[in-house]
């Protein structure tokens, strides 16, 4: 066996042994970038070269394999890769005020290196230090919204439970209000996704950065029927929703600045539709007018607004015809 393909086996095989469930086909394909049929090979390879491997099939009626009471934990692989993962999704946490993933990272971080000798790792850490050192992404330029750790310690106790959240909001003469968190939306500026059952049943945002403070309460509530983050995220263009612009939105980018445009995801379900004379037309689906008019004047007068005529409306006398790139 190649001495490449060696390697994978291993890696294979720890994944089948750290999985709680084991790992089917389509995962081992995923993983690795293979075809179905190379992945039924490793499958193959695995059950000759490992006595403890046991192949089930689950509810799904997808067979998955596990390597049972591994010895493969007493391989140390090398670990640069993973401590430079958890290295960053700490720094990332803490910048966002999330201070308990942060030390659970870092405690996980911290466990890698011990099974280390201390020689590998500190080659290990010296190595992760140099490609953190280069990843400007570590760093975060640019501006962002500062949160309240212990309030985002709460807002995420809370949806643990699920809880109802206790919370001041605004100013800190404004009366406390509860609600009920059914997501945490993480970006430059951060959000809250609730319903304060005293008042409506309409899902709101709230901005992370105007909660005062926050206490999970022990009182469990039902998420709303059929809610779906992901559907709920998708019918804004940034963060802020307004159900009053929501519609149909189309862009039409200047045959100059059309291959720049086509680099950009300015909506997980939007299209893209190429025109004869060299233009590209995007349409999707969302509300926030203001957001979608920050983004557009980093264009200038690259970009028109074909609908929805509010928006058209809102931007138009705000087009630039100076700038000298585009984003």
């Amino acid at each position: 066996m190649p001495f490449s393909k060696s390697q994978d086996l291993i890696r294979l095989a720890r994944l089948a042994a750290v999985r709680r469930t084991g790992i089917s086909l389509d995962e081992i394909r995923d993983e690795f970038g293979i075809s179905h049929r190379t992945a039924q090979r490793m499958t193959e390879a695995l059950e000759a070269v490992f006595d403890n491997v046991e192949a089930v099939t689950g509810t799904d009626r997808r067979r998955r394999w596990r390597v049972l009471d591994p010895v493969l934990e007493k391989l140390q692989l090398r670990q640069e890769t993973a401590v430079e993962a958890l290295d960053i999704a700490s720094r990332t946490a803490r910048g966002d005020g999330r201070l308990r993933h942060a030390a659970a990272l870092d405690d996980l971080r911290g466990g890698l290196l011990a099974r280390l000798t201390p020689k590998d790792a500190r080659r290990t850490e010296a190595d992760v230090e140099a490609v953190l050192l280069g990843m400007g992404s570590v760093a975060r330029p640019g501006p962002r919204v500062n949160l309240v750790p212990a309030v985002v310690d709460a807002v995420i106790e809370a949806l643990r439970g699920p809880f109802r959240l206790r919370m001041r909001y605004g100013t800190m003469d404004a009366p406390e209000r509860v609600v009920e968190p059914h997501g945490f939306l993480l970006g430059h500026r951060s959000y809250l996704v609730a319903r304060q059952p005293e008042r409506s049943d309409e899902m709101r945002t709230f901005r992370m950065d105007r909660i005062l403070s926050a206490q999970s309460l022990d009182e469990s509530f039902s998420f709303a029927p059929g809610f779906s983050l992901e559907d709920y995220t998708a019918k804004s263009f940034g963060v802020y929703q307004n159900p009053k612009q929501y519609d149909e939105v189309i862009w039409r980018f200047a045959p100059h600045a059309a291959a720049r445009a086509a680099e950009f995801s300015f909506h997980p379900r939007q299209t893209a539709e190429s025109q004869e004379d060299g233009s590209l037309i995007v349409r999707f689906h969302a509300a926030g007018w203001l957001e979608m008019a920050w983004h557009l004047y980093s264009w200038g007068d690259a970009v028109e607004v074909v609908a929805p005529a509010g928006l058209r409306n809102f931007i138009e006398n705000h087009r630039r015809t100076d700038f000298d790139s585009l984003p």
